[in-house]
Formats: C-alpha cells, sequence, structure tokens
C-alpha cells in the first residue's frame, strides 16, 4: 500500500498547494516558452521543492509524470552524495550530450548546498557557458550556503511552510476520500505538529489513521504523538512567571515520565511564547533551543532555571515540599513562625497605605518600631490572597518582606510584580484580609550574588536524588 504522502504528492503544477509565488511565474514560463538554463529553488524541508522541480521538469519536455516514472533526460543527484569536483565534471561531460527524447535534458540537484567549493566552481563553469538544451534545477534548505557566483546565474524562487489554514483543509480533503474518521481538533493537533511541512504532517495523518476504526479523538492524537497537552503547557509557563521554581519541577517530572520527549516539550513551548509573547517570557524563549541531546532532560530544567538564576534576589532551596526558589528576604511561607532577612535600603517606595497584621518574630526583630506590633500570620494571609487572585498570592509568596514598627516593607521579586501589586484593584485585594493599623510599603528588591555553578543548582532543587523511571527518564 502507498504511503499517503506519495499517493498525494501533487503530478502537475495546477496540483501544487501553497506555493503560489511558486507555480504562477513557473506556469507563465511553460506557455511563453521562456525557459532558463537554471533554477534554484529554496525554502525548509517538506514545503515541495524536489517535487515542484520534478513536475516542471516533466512539463518542461511535455513528459506525463507519474510518481514511478523514469526518463533518461531527467537526472536527479543528491548533492549530499555526490559532493566532489569529480561527481560535477562527470556531469558536465554527460551535460554535452543531446536529449534522447525530450527538448531539454534536465539536471535536478538537490541539496545543492552540500557540493563543495571545487564543485561549485566546476558547476559555475558550466552555468556561464551552458548546453543550449540543458536546464539545471537545484533545490537547498540552506540558501545561504550557496555561492553569490551560483544564485546570480539562476533564477531564485523562495518556497515557503504551508499556513495552517490551508494544511488543515488539505489533510480535510485527504481524510474524506481515504475514509479516515477523525475529528477537526485532532486534524489541527496533527496541522501543528506537522509544521507546515506537507511531507511530514500527511505522514502523521498516515500513522495515526491505523489506530483505531472508530472517530479519532484529540486526545488520541496527543498521547500516540507524546505531546503534553494544553494546560501542561499553560500551568508551566504560569509557574515561570511566578518564580514557582517547585511547581516546575513536578510539572516536568510528570510530564517527561509520562513519555513526552524534552525536545518536543520545548518546541510546544517556544510555540505557545511565540503565540502569545510576553515581556517576562523572552528570557525562558532564549533558552529552550538550546534544548537538545545529550542531556536534554538537564537541558529542559536548566532552560527554567538559567533566567531566573540571573535575578539577584533569587536562591535555591533543595526542599521540594515547599518552593524551590524564593526571594532572598522571603521566609519560607508554609510555616508559621518565619525568619526574616533584612534586605539592603531599595531604591525606589511606594507610598500606598495598608492595614495588615505581623508576627511576634516580626516585632522582635524591630524593636525600633513605634506602638505595640501587630500578630502577622503570614502564611495565612498567603492563602488568603491565592484563593481570590492565585498570582497576587504568588506573588506575595515569592516577595521578600520585613516589618518595621507598623510598616510591612514588601520586596517583589521583580519589577512587573511591583506593578501588579500596586495596582488599585490588588492594593484592594491586600487590604481586604488584614486588620487596620499598619500600612504597606511595596519596594523594589535588595540585590544579591547568586551561585554561579549549574549542576550545583540542579542538585540543590532536585534534593540531590536522581530518579529514572522505566523509561530511563532522570527525573
Amino acid at each position: 500500500m502507498k504511503a499517503l504522502y506519495r499517493k498525494y504528492r501533487p503530478t502537475k503544477l495546477s496540483d501544487v498547494i501553497g506555493q503560489d509565488q511558486v507555480v504562477k511565474p513557473l506556469t507563465a514560463s511553460l506557455k511563453s516558452g521562456k525557459i532558463s538554463h537554471a533554477y534554484l529553488f529554496t525554502g525548509p524541508r517538506g514545503c515541495g521543492k524536489t517535487s515542484v522541480a520534478r513536475i516542471f521538469a516533466h512539463e518542461i519536455n511535455h513528459f506525463d509524470y507519474q510518481i514511478e516514472d523514469e526518463y533518461t533526460d531527467i537526472i536527479e543527484i543528491d548533492a549530499a552524495s555526490n559532493t566532489g569536483v569529480d561527481n560535477i565534471r562527470e556531469l558536465r561531460e554527460k551535460a554535452c550530450v543531446a536529449p534522447t527524447k525530450g527538448k531539454y535534458k534536465v539536471y535536478i540537484i538537490d541539496e545543492v548546498h552540500m557540493l563543495s567549493k571545487s564543485a561549485f566552481n566546476a558547476l559555475l563553469k558550466t552555468l556561464e557557458e551552458p548546453p543550449k538544451s540543458v536546464v539545471f534545477i537545484m533545490a537547498t534548505t540552506d540558501a545561504y550556503k550557496v555561492p553569490v557566483t551560483i544564485t546570480s546565474r539562476a533564477q531564485n524562487y523562495a518556497f515557503n511552510l504551508a499556513t495552517p489554514d490551508i494544511m488543515l483543509k488539505h489533510l480535510e480533503n485527504i481524510a474524506k476520500q481515504e475514509k479516515i474518521a477523525i475529528e477537526k481538533p485532532a486534524l489541527e493537533v496533527i496541522v501543528k505538529k506537522g509544521g507546515g511541512s506537507f511531507r511530514d504532517t500527511i505522514s502523521l495523518l498516515d500513522q495515526i489513521s491505523t489506530i483505531t476504526s472508530n472517530e479519532i479523538k484529540k486526545a488520541d492524537v496527543i498521547s500516540i504523538l507524546g505531546l503534553p497537552n494544553d494546560d501542561t503547557i499553560k500551568d508551566l509557563l504560569l509557574a515561570y512567571k511566578t518564580g514557582d521554581v517547585a511547581k516546575i519541577t513536578q510539572k516536568l517530572k510528570t510530564v517527561l515520565n509520562s513519555g513526552t520527549k524534552p525536545e518536543i516539550l520545548a518546541e510546544n513551548l517556544i510555540s505557545a511564547i511565540i503565540e502569545n509573547p510576553e515581556p517576562e517570557l523572552l528570557p525562558l524563549l532564549e533558552e529552550l533551543p538550546k534544548v537538545s541531546s545529550p542531556f536534554e532532560e538537564a537541558k529542559i530544567l536548566l532552560a527554567f532555571l538559567e533566567p531566573a538564576k540571573k535575578i539577584p534576589n533569587f536562591h535555591f532551596n533543595s526542599s521540594l515540599g515547599h518552593n524551590a526558589v524564593t526571594a532572598s528576604t522571603t521566609s519560607t511561607a508554609s510555616t508559621a513562625s518565619t525568619t526574616l532577612v533584612t534586605p539592603v535600603t531599595p531604591a525606589t517606595k511606594a507610598t500606598s497605605t495598608i492595614p495588615i497584621e505581623s508576627t511576634d518574630s516580626t516585632s522582635s526583630l524591630n524593636s525600633k518600631a513605634t506602638g505595640a506590633p501587630i500578630a502577622l500570620d503570614w502564611s495565612a494571609y498567603i492563602e488568603n490572597a491565592k484563593k481570590s487572585n492565585l498570582i497576587v498570592g504568588n506573588i506575595l509568596e515569592k516577595s521578600g518582606y520585613e516589618q518595621i514598627g507598623n510598616e510591612l516593607h514588601l520586596y517583589p521579586e521583580r519589577k512587573i510584580h511591583i506593578s501588579i501589586l500596586k495596582s488599585k484593584n490588588n492594593l484592594e485585594l491586600l487590604n481586604k484580609f488584614l486588620p487596620p493599623g499598619i500600612s504597606v510599603i511595596i519596594e523594589n528588591s535588595a540585590k544579591k550574588p547568586q551561585k554561579d555553578d549549574k549542576i550545583d543548582q540542579i542538585s540543590d532543587i532536585m534534593g540531590a536524588v536522581q530518579e529514572v523511571n522505566n523509561n530511563g527518564v532522570p527525573f
């Protein structure tokens, strides 16, 4: 049985989908009879360069194109396997021989960028003085590696990856013809995974079509392809934005132990950030492309932690039972009694006045306070804030604080967190759960040098323990 990507490969220019910027001028040149001696097709893998090259080669000679046919006047060369100057010299010698059936002898050179420098020089001589009956169609995924002396002597056509709408419509048509029962959301997942490549996307549909005779659901596709679900991606990005490393490590354990490859997880995270870019996610976006074999599990953990390490008021905590990263002025939020660390004087202050409770430990450490300090249950306050607004609660949990008399100084970890807490609605929320008698000062966090050793950071976060599940994933 023929693979679907071969079965539905176009055999005429009019069948080519999503490449109008290429098809229209090539069709026009065929109608006018103005055929160039050299063409260069560039674009990502799987976008149709080689398919169009074959079709065009046949239509130049008025040959009826079938996928399995062979014509002696159409010669395909894989430059990756024929990189040397001797291969090109042999090509030049054969190019002088007249075509046997068609008007032109057509050479299709795939991955032309793989030719050696000497081979390019030999090819250049042929392009400078080409035989009248010879046409070269070169294809490459890396146009920048092709010498300008070659590109300047060829007509250049840039191919694009298919848009999601075009690809979805194409898959729906194939599924209908093949009688594949699959819901639209499942096709959308396949389209997204295919990344705009016709070959890759249709191959995925072919693979998934064999799993069941019933209608294929979105969950089936996600499971088969080992993809993280949307909620996992959202949770990881939210945990990153709020600095919740305990949640990050827990989510990474879960998704990687479920069989999702780190590279695939990184790809999905990158896609999600690109679709909805936020300034605070840009450091993560910078690190995620580095996730690749070997040690990809460690690299994806570092992708999340490396940007956080650069934030001066963060330190790493080995207890996964609590949040594994906190501000350097923050106490362990899950305990009622708190050890405070007084930060250096911050640069800016907000003058928001909000009543709040204080702890006994706070009052003992701040003897210079005037009046009787009010008791503070910091953990209870955070929990109440979380119930009303999870983001505000998480920011509070990550913020450093100290009480000086009847002033509670908050030190949010990031500038954006300062802005969030200072907003009118959130100030009202902070006030909602507190008795009167104390004011809040929201300030910039004090800067504190960080550990630079990445391995120590991973060891701290993972509790110096490595688990290996049946799939060999270290988490």
